[in-house]
């Protein structure tokens, strides 16, 4: 017997969603995830970038990381969202609200289900990514 769809798998269902990881390949720029997952219910994730980059490191970058996931939508069927790498290559100088704003602009500008903001300043920015189903 099939399970039918009822309110409570849809409010279970609501709470699913992407972790957010954060790391920074640069020695004087940081990021850090404040809080950590975007929901199909649609809590925003938010990480926070401080500092100015140096653009030395292992890479000199900083990258994001939404993971898979799956939920049920109303009509019962599973749907899988993809994973999501966000890469920005920093320049020397770049300070926190440009890396926010090269974030956003990636996210955005990728076929991917999120979309972001930025803002802050030079030296302390967040960026707030939300599960906007198309």
């Amino acid at each position: 017997m099939n399970k039918e769809y009822n309110n409570e798998d849809s409010e279970a269902d609501s709470e699913q969603g992407a972790d957010l990881t954060a790391v920074s390949y640069d020695a004087t720029q940081r990021a850090l995830v404040t809080s950590g997952k975007a929901t199909v219910g649609g809590k925003a994730v938010t990480a926070e970038i401080s500092g100015v980059a140096s653009s030395k490191g292992t890479d000199g970058t900083i990258n994001l990381w939404l993971s898979l996931f799956r939920f049920k939508k109303p009509d019962g069927s599973t749907e899988q969202v993809n994973g999501l790498n966000i890469p920005a290559t920093l320049k020397p100088g770049q300070g926190a609200i440009d890396t926010a704003k090269a974030l956003a602009f990636f996210i955005n500008s990728s076929k991917s289900p999120y979309k972001a903001t930025a803002k802050g300043t030079r030296s302390s920015a967040t960026i707030t990514i939300v599960f906007a189903r198309s």
